[in-house]
């Protein structure tokens, strides 16, 4: 459905002179002359048809040009409007569509990367510890707090740099340290990363990664310390499990050596990872499940266990705009309990885990989950819930606003088209009654569902609730001296002069009564469909 919607968007010019996709240059230019004789301004016209007329001859004109022209009508056919505008080089050199498609596509990676190189993708987090028992006790609620950040720009085709750098404070402690990676892609399955860090954590390092199969990918890396000189070497495998599933190994050798098995699923409901990691002198076991509730919303489920952890975490998020989500996440175990609140913002996070107690007392552990929880539940149900569909329903109002004046824009062009068309639209019309011949006694385009109840609308007063335009005048005009009308197939009838899309987005058909030689005829058909009249069997 969307390629027939594109293919049609790239045909709108042929709808505007009326001719078929596959017409000749003969017909483009017969078709050209009869419109152009139509719209050409007449100084004789008043100012307002003056206005209408220069108008549409305008359209009419870059139509011709285009579609007579075979290299832009090849680049219009295949790209639209979209390829005529792109600053695609033109000559004899381009004379075929795989050329001309080749070469659009150049020019668009070409501005891809030039976006890219001129954007650059700054992330960070702030993070803000807060004590309960602490402040209870008169030191202040802050117990510590630390922030970082980074900054990511590709600086070319195949090389990418990050700049970034960290502060923290714990207590009367703190410290901070600065970082740069540059990254350079070698080919279409390697790439090769340098980095060095300088403060608390002084480091110099290379790393390589490969794509050793479609499924399987392999990273190496060695790291020295400026501070003793010591060298930690890791490597990582990454293996696709399946469509939603990969694992990994990862080896560490040096000072704090370890071995670590990963595995992580991403569904459309849910999501879980899970790790398990052995060191010279500890040992640890992660394990998550997230399960999204709806588009906006998700809870989430995990646990750590180890020589230094024992940690059980419940919580959940919401979405609330289009680059925002919100987290409340409860934890429970040997280093107390917490409630953790994160804001997520694009690539900006702010963390907030506030300590409840020190001591893990069971009774105080389920009211601290249970009255929060509570809370929140309410002010969800009875404040946030209903400030948000206010919030929506005010866009959604605000969306059919802007999408009605543009309808109204159109529709009033549409009618100013059809002032122009009136005079030998009548004049056909006439012609046809006398030889009785076919006449358009009245044609409707718009909405499927509103051309359903055809039958109860008397007259379109109010178009843009009905979602329908009267095209009697521009199908008459359109009759042929020997009686015919056709419609071709594959065009949008929106793009023929005196139509507009009076429902953008939804399916459109067009209903057509007519005469001919004594007789009552209609019929409807789709948008793409063709149309040709008079045939028997659309007697009534």
């Amino acid at each position: 459905m969307k390629e027939e919607e594109s293919g049609a968007q790239n045909r709108e010019l042929y709808a505007l002179l009326h001719i078929s996709p596959e017409a000749s240059d003969e017909e483009i230019r017969k078709a050209y002359r009869q419109w152009a004789q139509i719209y050409h301004p007449d100084k004789y016209q008043p100012q307002e048809m003056k206005e209408i007329a220069t108008e549409n001859f305008q359209r009419i004109c870059e139509a011709y040009e285009i579609l007579s022209d075979e290299t832009k009508r090849q680049i219009y056919d295949i790209y639209g409007m979209e390829g005529i505008n792109s600053g695609l080089e033109l000559g004899s050199k381009l004379n075929k569509a795989e050329e001309i498609k080749e070469e659009l596509e150049r020019l668009r990676r070409q501005k891809e990367l030039q976006k890219v190189a001129a954007h650059l993708r700054p992330s960070g987090s702030i993070l803000a510890n807060l004590s309960l028992p602490q402040f209870l006790e008169g030191d202040g609620i802050m117990k510590g707090m630390a922030m970082a950040s980074e900054v990511q720009s590709q600086i070319s085709k195949h090389n990418a740099v990050a700049i970034g750098g960290n502060l923290a404070v714990n207590g009367n402690a703190g410290g901070g340290a600065a970082s740069v990676v540059f990254r350079h892609q070698m080919s279409s399955v390697s790439s090769i990363e340098f980095m060095g860090s300088v403060g608390l954590r002084a480091v110099l390092g290379v790393q390589t990664t490969r794509h050793i199969s479609v499924h399987s990918t392999a990273t190496m890396g060695l790291a020295m310390s400026l501070r003793d000189g010591s060298l930690n070497l890791s490597n990582t495998w990454t293996r696709q499990l399946s469509d939603t599933a990969h694992g990994n190994i990862h080896l560490s050798l040096g000072p704090e050596s370890s071995i670590a098995v990963g595995w992580q699923r991403k569904g459309q409901k849910n999501s879980a990872s899970g790790e398990i990691k052995l060191g010279t002198g500890s040992f640890g076991a992660t394990a998550h499940y997230t399960h999204r509730f709806s588009t906006k919303s998700h809870g989430r489920l995990g646990a750590r266990i180890g020589s230094t952890a024992l940690e059980l975490e419940l919580g959940g998020g919401r979405k609330i705009s289009e680059f925002s989500t919100i987290r409340m996440l409860y934890s429970v175990g040997i280093q107390g309990i917490f409630w953790k609140f994160e804001l997520h913002r694009g690539g900006q996070k702010l963390i907030v885990p506030v300590l409840l107690s020190s001591h893990l007392n069971p009774v105080f552990a389920t009211g601290a989950f249970v009255i929060p929880t509570s809370l929140y539940f309410v002010l969800k149900r009875f404040v946030v819930k209903p400030f948000y569909l206010k919030r929506e329903k005010q866009k959604a109002s605000e969306n059919m606003d802007k999408t009605l004046g543009q309808v109204r824009e159109a529709r009033a062009a549409a009618k100013k088209a059809q002032q122009l068309l009136q005079n030998v639209a009548n004049r056909k019309r006439s012609r046809q009654l006398e030889t009785g011949g076919l006449v358009v006694t009245r044609a409707l385009y718009g909405s499927r569902t509103a051309l359903k109840n055809r039958n109860q609308i008397e007259e379109v007063k109010d178009e843009v609730a009905s979602q329908i335009i009267d095209v009697t005048v521009p199908l008459n005009f359109l009759v042929s001296d020997s009686g015919q009308l056709k419609l071709h197939e594959g065009v949008k009838k929106s793009g023929i002069m005196g139509f507009c899309d009076p429902c953008p987005g939804e399916p459109k058909q067009l209903y057509v009564e007519y005469t001919f030689a004594g007789n009552n005829f209609e019929v409807i058909v789709d948008d793409l469909d063709e149309l040709v009249i008079p045939q028997e069997s659309h007697r009534t």
